[in-house]
């Protein structure tokens, strides 16, 4: 069969395009809970996102007060801006353990003009490098201790940046429990959530947004949990399993 140069040419640009859809394919989430516990115990673990912006104090207070270990992914760009919470963090390094979220907070996926949640992506791998391993260089300077954890901005990633992120040595810190929703819910709905806290859960929420309800809306649930008897663990105090599905059901609300 003979093409014309127009049939050759809509060809060729169909071919590009699917081309294109098939490397950039939707971001996803990585949700993950505790692995299996020899021992029948209600644990879950705190992760709290310092993306940018400010140090909620009351939070850490609270966890500090209240003895509530947690995982606190920074960016550099927090640890530059925050000398008051980077201060009260390693005060308490018995509690929290420090991990990567990147130098700028830029999302994990890779390709020219892609954004997730408005914030633009990494034109290429080595941008990426970059954002994972400055992250990480900013921590060890500053905390003095190598993080083994990685969260991208927006917690989604594509395959490529997950083949990368692993092949830098790092695990990716996913969860099965969102219970601020990037600092947007009001207390009341996020105290509610933890209702539906189950053991093994890996919570994410926020702590570099003290303007929002994120703080009273945490301690509120957070105490209701440890009167539930949950306990609570660093990510660094145990094994974690991916979950088989990419979206909970507790995690549409």
């Amino acid at each position: 069969m003979i093409f014309s140069t127009r049939q050759l040419s809509i060809f060729a640009s169909t071919s590009l395009l699917f081309c294109h859809a098939t490397t950039h394919a939707k971001p996803v989430e990585v949700h993950a809970r505790l692995a299996p516990q020899a021992r029948a115990e209600n644990k879950v673990a705190l992760t709290l996102d310092a993306c940018s912006g400010r140090f909620d104090e009351d939070l850490l207070s609270f966890l500090i007060r209240k003895r509530i270990p947690a995982t606190i992914f920074v960016t550099k760009k927090w640890l530059d801006k925050n000398p008051r919470g980077v201060a009260v963090i390693k005060s308490n390094l018995d509690l929290f353990a420090v991990e990567d979220h990147g130098e700028k907070h830029i999302p994990a996926i890779i390709g020219s003009g892609r954004t997730v949640y408005g914030l633009a992506g990494e034109p290429d791998v080595a941008h990426l490098q970059r954002e994972v391993t400055e992250g990480a260089k900013a921590i060890t300077s500053t905390i003095g201790i190598a993080p083994q954890w990685y969260r991208g901005a927006s917690a989604k990633y594509d395959a490529e940046a997950i083949t990368e992120i692993n092949r830098l040595g790092y695990k990716i810190a996913g969860f099965s429990f969102n219970a601020d929703h990037g600092a947007t819910l009001h207390k009341k709905a996020i105290a509610d959530k933890f209702k539906r806290l189950q053991p093994g859960d890996v919570i994410i929420a926020h702590m570099n947004k003290p303007q929002s309800d994120s703080a009273q809306g945490l301690s509120s649930g957070l105490n209701d949990a440890l009167k539930q008897g949950f306990v609570f663990v660093r990510l660094d105090q145990v094994e974690m399993q991916k979950m088989p599905d990419q979206k909970t059901k507790r995690d549409k609300s």
